[in-house]
């Protein structure tokens, strides 16, 4: 019987690609150890990432790259998740307290679907075992609320600190939490990067692995804050496939590389449409836009989301699609682009200081 060791073991998890690293699991560092008892090999990984629902697939995909090695009669394999880093540094004034990870959802214009790609990104998350929690951060037009079918104002327990609203796993803050839905936040932007950076620093965040903060369009005050007093573990950018929404798009990578801040990666949204009434198929915005501009600098293109009803009907009510349909395509889809996103943030060290962007809090 062929003698068998962990460098054979290695070097055949080297041919297995992991699609949400990009990488083999040896290279990306999720090999944490190789047992080999007679004919009996045990691996234990360990992932950077949440991945709850993708841990059976993967460890029956490790199985299998195993099982065909010479001498192997059984393979025992475990997982398990590890999001770094594990306490923000108590002497970084760009930490915020009870935060891991701050991920910015950007785009360098409105009505691509930024807040509802935020929403479902940080729901796929949670739905992979991590604490998650979401920051609205368009002052002037706040839409978590009503995506996430959120109603009332935030607590505050001593006068200093809000406490988050909760709905569906996930702590959320917002500006809409503070204002009537139709009041306009008429605020210079002075005002608006002060009151962000208050909604950011004194909301009581509770041991979150990510942070993931749904960000105005455009790259003003706002953007310029973030990169300036909050460490952000990376930016991803969403577009639809169109010409002239990949030229702003373009603009937010820029400005993000300038102020030093990581980019995990592009998501293309409003992409193929298949008409629900006869079934053809039609890229409405263009096809293929948000790859070319991915491959263009060099980024990892996180993934493609359609243009569906659903999508829009089931934010307008509340309940986004991961949880109003976790087990359909649409979610799987959410799910997969967050993977991409936590393996990515994982495979990089978190930022050095860089990177967000006074409300008085008083019970009613």
């Amino acid at each position: 019987m062929t003698q068998l060791d962990r460098q054979q073991v290695e070097s055949a998890l080297t041919g297995f690609i992991e699609p949400h690293l990009g990488r083999d699991l040896v290279a990306a560092g999720c090999v944490e150890g190789v047992d080999i008892d007679g004919s009996t090999v045990r691996v234990a990984l360990r992932l950077g990432f949440p991945a709850r629902r993708l841990a059976p697939s993967l460890r029956e995909a490790v199985r299998e790259t195993l099982a065909v090695l010479p001498g192997v009669a059984a393979v025992e394999v475990t997982i398990r998740s590890v999001i770094e880093p594990r306490e923000p540094d108590p002497d970084d004034v760009t930490a915020v307290p009870g935060v891991r990870n701050i991920i910015a959802v950007s785009s360098g214009k409105g009505g691509v679907g930024k807040s509802t790609t935020s929403v479902n990104l940080a729901l796929a998350l949670a739905d992979e075992g991590a604490r998650v929690g979401v920051l609205d951060a368009d002052i002037y037009g706040p839409s978590l609320p009503r995506m996430l079918g959120i109603s009332g104002r935030p607590r505050s327990y001593d006068g200093k600190r809000f406490q988050p609203l909760m709905n569906y796993g996930l702590q959320v803050m917002s500006a809409g939490f503070l204002v009537d839905e139709e009041e306009p936040m008429i605020w210079r932007g002075s005002m608006v990067t002060q009151a962000l950076e208050q909604l950011m620093r004194d909301t009581e965040w509770k041991d979150l692995d990510y942070l993931v903060v749904d960000m105005p369009p455009g790259t003003g005050d706002i953007q310029l804050t973030l990169a300036q007093r909050i460490k952000v573990a990376g930016a991803v950018i969403v577009t639809t496939p169109q010409d002239i929404a990949l030229l702003d798009a373009t603009r937010g990578l820029k400005m993000f590389e300038k102020v030093g801040v990581p980019v995990l990666g592009v998501i293309e949204n409003m992409g193929l449409h298949c008409c629900s009434q006869c079934g053809h198929e039609e890229h409405v915005f263009g096809d293929g836009g948000g790859a070319r501009m991915a491959d263009k600098y060099g980024l990892d293109f996180l993934g493609a989301l359609p243009l569906d009803i659903r999508i829009r009907e089931q934010a307008d009510n509340g309940m986004p699609t991961v949880v109003a349909d976790p087990d359909g395509s649409l979610a799987e889809s959410y799910r997969r682009i967050a993977r991409a996103v936590a393996a990515r943030l994982s495979l990089r060290q978190v930022a050095t200081p860089a990177a967000f962007p006074k409300i008085t809090i008083a019970e009613t």
